[in-house]
Formats: C-alpha cells, structure tokens, sequence
C-alpha cells in the first residue's frame, strides 16, 4: 500500500513531453510512474486528466516587506526609489514577530498556489540585522514543507554606510545562504564596481551563491552587468551567479548590447526577470515612447541563457498588488517580452519551473517529477502549459515531501440563459 496514489495524470516530464500515467508516492519520494498501477494507498486521488507538473520556484522575492502596503503610507509617484525611501521608514519598527508572521503568511499564500521553492532577499542595512534573523527563524520553521534560500541583500549598498560591509560577512556568519548586492545603488559607480568585486570575494570566501540586484534602473549608462559577467569569467563561478532585474540592458544601444550578451554567452550567468514589477516601476520619467523598462528576456533566452522570473514584491511599497500567483508572473512576461509564439509561451512557463530550479541552483536529483525523487509537485486544472498559463489554471492539489499540502477546488461557472 502506497502513502499516497494519483490516478490519470497528464504528467509534465523532465523532457517536457506530457505522458498519462499514474503516480504512487511512498516514504515521501515518488515511487512508481506507469499506467493503471495495480495497488491500493492511503490517499488515493481521481486527476482526471489534468496536468501535473513539478512545483513553481519563486526565485526573487523579499519576504520582510512583504504585506507592508500603506505602512507608513503609500508610494504616491510608484517608483523605486519612493518605495526605498518609505521602506527605510518602516523597516525601523521590524520586530522578528512582525516579520516571521507576514513572511509565514506569504510562504502559505505561494504554496497554496504551487510554489515550494522560494528564494527571498532580507534586507541587511540595519545594524539589528532583524529581517536576516526572522528570516533565517522562518527558513527552519517552514523546513518540512517549503524550501526556502535567504539573500544577505544590502538595501542602502555595501559602501552606502560604513558599517554595512561589516554587516554583510555577519549575515553569512549567521547563514545567510546567498550573497547579495546592489551596485547601481552605491554612492558612485567606483563604489559599484568595487561592491560587485567585494560580493565574489565573499562568494568564494563562505563558499556561497550569488544574487545581485544588477542595473534595476532606466539609466542606459549603467552597465554593472559587464563587471558581473567579468568577475564571473575570471572566477569561474558563472552557475552560482544570478543577475536580478537588469533592466537597464533594455535601454542598452544595440551595438554594446550584442557585445555584452557574447560576453554573457562566456559565463553560464542566470538571470532572473520580475514582469509584473519592472513594468510597473521603470519607465516612469519616459514621457512618449515609453520604455518596457524589463530585460532582453527573449534574446537571452534565445541565446541559451538561464532565465526565470519572479515575482519580486507582494503588497509592498513598491508594488500595492499581488497575491503570489506565478502565473501572473508567467504570463505578464509573455505579454512584455512578446513571447507568444508557440515555443515561447512554453518557455514563460520553464521560467517559473525549471529555469528557476536552475537559478537556486537546486540538484538534478532534487527537481522534477520522476522515480527516486522527493515527492514535491502541482496539479493543474489545465492539459498542457499553453493552457496553465492561458487560463490562469487553479493550482487543485499541492504534494510537498509526498504529503498533500493545499487542495484548492476550480471555480465553477453556472449558465443560466435569459429566453
């Protein structure tokens, strides 16, 4: 008797071909894939055809301000640097209860829609340190049924305050599981560039991954990517090296653009794209034409870069909406990047799967639906990932470690005809 039985899966596969299979979980691995498996379990779930696909990864995220909307007041102006400033207010009454409650809180909102790999950023600018240390609390506490990373992410910049490159190496110390920056932030570009060397240096030091938040700005002067992708080469480091946001590189002229991505072809560097923030934020001192003001998505992509999106902020002051839906994310990245080819639309897909799995820089044995692998995975009320994205399909089951987590019913529609 298995722990748990789905029957008539339309199983997402590794190769992303779909096969109709059943699937029996025991001991919290997946333990058979095959048709009309003759067994009995504890749990036994009627699929009736719908998709099941490995869980979505939310690979960007900050989870201490998040559900912080209004508090101390609202972004008026909706840019980045408003949002900075009012977090720099009300991140100085954080308590470890305020933000391991609305962190926890955010954790079940995405799991009940399918994510169970989250990688959220904690602002370390403050000397209490106390974002990292709810964080780090919320990152064992979750444990049993969520994965969670945690991004020593220096807000105001590793040179912005003298003390805050001390901070940085305590947050590793603390166990801080990536190193973070924001080098288009510093003081000068000098600074930049120096905090862009300082992170490899602690990379390699604590033997840790690296996220930077890289040119999240409209300036087309800014171009801390190159200096990335330079230290990337040099160290070798390329896959444990992401570059969020980027948006500058869409304001790039062509010319150093397409010199840029041969440089980038060079370093296995992920990118991480966040749709429904970067069109919301940048662009906003354009008048007309009005920038996108997202990455080259397609052409990385195009080019064999890792790419995923995230959703990076969920009622915040920096983005008043949000409810943790990756789909949403998928789905205005198609729209912005104008993926609507056929290929395309699946791979707007891929980057809130696999290509996200990529990016946290989870083991191949760790991600996917197959025989020996933890028992982490979704199903949809959808038959393929055309359908998932276009319908905005409801997550219907959630499995995490072989247990059922979340079970959501479809919302269903009566017609009742007027004559």
């Amino acid at each position: 008797m298995y722990d748990l039985l789905l029957r008539q899966c339309r199983l997402l596969q590794t190769d992303r071909t779909i096969v109709e299979a059943d699937i029996a979980v025991e001991k919290g691995v997946v333990a058979a894939i095959a048709p009309n498996i003759q067994a009995s379990a504890k749990i036994t779930l009627d699929i009736q055809r719908q998709l099941v696909s490995p869980p979505f990864v939310e690979s960007h995220i900050h989870l201490d301000s998040a559900l912080t909307v209004g508090q101390p007041r609202w972004n008026q102006s909706g840019t980045l640097f408003e949002g900075i400033e009012i977090w720099r207010e009300r991140k100085q009454n954080l308590s470890l209860e305020d933000v391991k409650l609305r962190a926890i809180e955010t954790l079940k909102l995405q799991a009940t829609q399918g994510v169970l790999f989250v990688r959220s950023h904690a602002d370390v600018s403050e000397t209490s340190l106390t974002a990292l240390q709810a964080l780090l609390e919320v990152r064992e506490a979750v444990k049993h049924w969520i994965t969670l990373q945690v991004v020593a992410f220096p807000q105001d910049g590793i040179y912005g305050n003298p003390i805050n490159e001390i901070l940085m190496e305590k947050a590793l110390d603390m166990g801080a599981d990536v190193v973070g920056g924001i080098p288009h932030y510093e003081l000068t570009r000098e600074d930049g560039v120096k905090s862009v060397h300082r992170i490899f240096e602690l990379a390699q030091k604590y033997d840790r991954l690296i996220d930077i938040h890289c040119d999240e700005i409209d300036d087309e002067q800014s171009r801390f990517l190159e200096v990335v992708a330079a230290c990337a080469i040099r160290s070798d480091m390329g896959a444990k090296v992401t570059a969020s946001h980027t948006t500058a590189f869409g304001s790039y002229n062509n010319a150093y653009a397409f010199k840029l991505l041969g440089f980038l072809q060079r370093t296995a560097v992920n990118f991480i794209a966040n749709p429904l923030i970067n069109i919301t934020l940048q662009g906003r001192t354009d008048t007309y034409p009005k920038r996108r003001g997202v990455t080259r998505v397609k052409e990385l992509w195009q080019q064999g870069m890792n790419v995923s999106f995230g959703h990076d902020c969920i009622q915040d002051p920096w983005y008043s909406l949000g409810t943790g839906n990756m789909l949403d994310v998928a789905s205005m990245g198609l729209h912005v990047c104008q993926m609507t080819g056929t290929a395309e639309i699946d791979a707007c897909y891929d980057m809130v799967t696999w290509n996200g799995a990529k990016t946290l820089h989870l083991a191949d044995d760790q991600y996917g639906v197959e025989i020996g692998k933890p028992a982490n995975f979704m199903v949809l009320d959808a038959i393929d990932r055309y359908d998932a994205i276009r319908r905005r399909a409801t997550v219907r089951y959630v499995i995490s470690r072989g247990k059922l987590l979340a079970r959501t019913e479809s919302p269903q529609t009566n017609w009742y005809d007027p004559t």
